[in-house]
């Protein structure tokens, strides 16, 4: 990963673990790893997902993809690949993107969109191999948006390998519209960035947001670099605010069966829209 340009933002102080330890000096939080043996390195966490196939709860790191399991993280097929922009698409279907393992030689550095349909047991290159690095994917009704760190777009694919690029910026997180295809949102070091087709607007907020999750037409849900929750019921022209998260955020997931956040001090959950926190991890 490339650092990210200098931003003159209080954002920017704030999430600076969550931009940059991504890939380059990642700091391990404190989560349990099971197995026996050398515990495997979790790292800075990039995303979480549940799959619909058996409600685990999935979680994307630099040291790999593990899922939850008996109270700890599993590494998932002894992989240790820096997995970014992670997102479940379906049953045992995922997308990401990120970097190898460091002994996978034989891949180039940036891995472009990768694919499982095994619930991360193996990857298959899809498109803008050896090019892209996707910090976040975001699946939207009949397409797939992505925001490339190399080149600081934001892009989207109706085919999963023809990319249309919309907008440029340093771009934290995206969030999709649950049911208008062309409507998206990317928090940036100016603020919450609406885009809807090529049109571009800034919306008003009531702190720097650096993940949001959009789980419903009328719930969309963001948290600030310090874990602080808000809901907006209208896509982001009114907050409220809701809970606090220990910790400053590096992922978020709102699923139908729970919210799921990671900080540098755990992974929480909630189950009452963001409003209490439960330490899972």
């Amino acid at each position: 990963m490339r650092p990210l340009q200098t931003l003159l933002t209080v954002l920017l102080a704030a999430v600076s673990a969550f931009a940059l330890a991504s890939c380059g000096n990642p700091t391990p939080g404190p989560r349990r790893v099971g197995g026996s043996g050398e515990a495997p390195f979790v790292g800075h966490v990039h995303g979480l997902g549940v799959d619909p196939a058996d409600q685990v709860l999935y979680v994307a790191a630099h040291g790999g993809v593990f899922r939850l399991a008996d109270g700890a993280l599993e590494l998932v097929a002894n992989r240790a690949q820096d997995t970014m922009g992670f997102t479940v698409v379906g049953p045992r279907h995922f997308l990401a993107s990120g970097h190898p393992a460091p002994t996978d030689r034989d891949r180039p550095g940036h891995l472009g969109l990768i694919e499982s349909r095994d619930a991360a047991a193996t990857w298959t290159d899809v498109s803008l191999s050896g090019k892209a690095d996707f910090h976040s994917i975001e699946p939207a009704p009949g397409r797939v948006y992505g925001y490339d760190s190399q080149t600081g777009t934001v892009m989207a694919t109706t085919d999963h390998a023809t990319w249309v690029p919309l907008m440029r910026g340093d771009v934290y997180d995206l969030a999709a519209h649950p049911s208008r295809p062309n409507h998206v949102l990317a928090t940036t070091g100016r603020g919450v960035v609406q885009l809807i087709g090529t049109k571009q607007t800034e919306l008003s907020t009531p702190t720097e947001l650096a993940v949001l999750e959009w789980p419903a037409d009328n719930l969309l849900v963001g948290v600030n670099a310090k874990g602080a929750v808000y809901r907006s019921p209208d896509g982001g022209t009114t907050w409220a605010a809701a809970g606090q998260v220990p910790g400053a955020v590096e992922a978020f997931s709102a699923e139908t069966t729970g919210w799921f956040v990671a900080t540098d001090e755990g992974i929480f959950s909630s189950t009452d829209l963001g409003t209490r926190w439960v330490r899972i991890l």
